[in-house]
């Protein structure tokens, strides 16, 4: 079976971007959002968030 990568519905603080990230790689959601406010604080992360919340398809 394929997986494939979605924007959570039900585990989302802003657009689901972090939730279905977590739900993706089997991973909790939490640590997800802290590896992403450590890579919005290195510069990069606002950008590439903005970005995945328009390319990813919400579930």
């Amino acid at each position: 079976m394929e997986k494939k990568l979605y924007r959570s519905r039900t585990d989302r603080m802003l657009f689901g971007v972090c939730g279905g990230l977590a739900e993706y790689f089997n991973v909790d959601p939490t640590l997800v959002r802290l590896v992403m406010v450590l890579f919005w604080m290195t510069g990069g992360g606002f950008l590439a968030y903005l970005i995945a919340a328009i390319i990813i398809p919400e579930a």
